[in-house]
C-alpha cells in the first residue's frame, strides 16, 4: 500500500465543505504537485492531512502506512511522521536557534540544514518576525526537515521567493525525496517545478475536486493555453 492514501475525502470547516471527494496515492520518494487557482481548496487539504482543528473529514478516510488516522489529532501524526509547512507562518515570541535546538534534541536529528538553508544569521531572531519571504520559506521548511518526516506537506514554497532561495528550497525538496520521504507539494505559480527533479505526478484541484492528474509537463502546457478555465 502506498505511504499516504486518501479515500474519497471531503473536508469541511464550520459548515462549508471545501474539500468535495478526494482521492489520491503518494508512495514514500515521490513528489507530487498540486495546482489550483486561489480558494480552491489546496491548503484545507494539507491541513486536513495534517489534522488541524477546524478542519474536519466529514466523509473518506486518510490511511497512513495503511492506518486510518482521520481521526487523530495533530500531534499524534506529527509524531507517525506527517510534517507540515505552513504557507503564511505567524510570528512566534521564541528564538528561532531555540526552536532549532529543541527540535534537534528532541528528534535527534543534525541542525546541518540551517547551515544549508542559509539560515545561520537569523537564529537569534525571533520566529518569523521581520523575516523576508525567502528567510520565511526557507525556516518554515528548515523546521520541517529536523522533524524528520516521512510525508512531508509543503504549501506554496515558491511563492514570494526570490530566484537563489528557489533554487535552494528545490534543491532541499530534491534531497528529501531522494531519502525516501514522500511529498505533496501546493503550488500555485509552478515556479519550483522546474527546480525538482523527481516529480511523479502533477494535480490540478478547482471547486475542491481533483480535475485533473498526469505529467507535469502536460499539466503546464495545457496551464499556459487556458488557464485553470482548461480544466473545467
Amino acid at each position: 500500500m502506498p505511504l499516504l492514501v486518501l479515500e474519497n475525502l471531503h473536508v469541511r470547516v464550520g459548515s462549508l465543505e471545501i474539500v468535495k471527494g478526494v482521492s489520491l496515492e503518494i508512495d514514500a520518494g515521490e513528489v507530487h504537485l498540486l495546482f489550483g487557482p486561489n480558494g480552491s481548496g489546496k491548503s484545507t487539504l494539507l491541513r486536513a492531512i495534517m489534522g488541524l482543528p477546524s478542519y474536519v473529514v466529514s466523509r473518506g478516510r486518510i490511511l497512513f502506512d495503511g492506518r486510518d488516522v482521520s481521526a487523530l489529532r495533530a500531534h499524534e501524526r506529527a509524531r507517525l511522521g506527517i510534517a507540515l509547512m505552513h504557507q503564511n507562518p505567524r510570528p512566534v515570541s521564541v528564538r528561532f536557534g531555540q526552536l532549532v535546538a529543541e527540535m534537534s534534541r528532541r528528534y535527534g536529528q543534525r541542525p546541518d540544514v540551517i547551515g544549508k538553508l542559509g539560515l545561520d544569521g537569523l537564529l537569534d531572531r525571533e520566529l518569523f518576525r521581520g523575516f523576508s519571504g525567502g528567510e520565511m520559506k526557507r525556516a518554515e521548511l528548515a523546521l520541517v526537515l529536523l522533524q524528520r518526516p516521512r510525508l512531508a506537506l509543503l504549501d506554496e514554497p515558491d511563492s514570494g521567493v526570490d530566484l537563489p532561495s528557489l533554487r535552494v528550497v528545490g534543491s532541499v525538496i530534491n534531497e528529501l525525496a531522494s531519502g525516501g520521504v514522500a511529498v505533496l507539494l501546493v503550488t500555485h505559480t509552478g515556479l519550483i517545478a522546474e527546480h525538482i527533479e523527481r516529480v511523479r505526478r502533477t494535480h490540478v484541484m478547482v471547486g475542491g475536486r481533483l480535475v485533473a492528474s498526469g505529467d507535469l509537463h502536460e499539466i503546464l502546457e495545457r496551464l499556459r493555453e487556458g488557464g485553470y478555465d482548461a480544466f473545467a
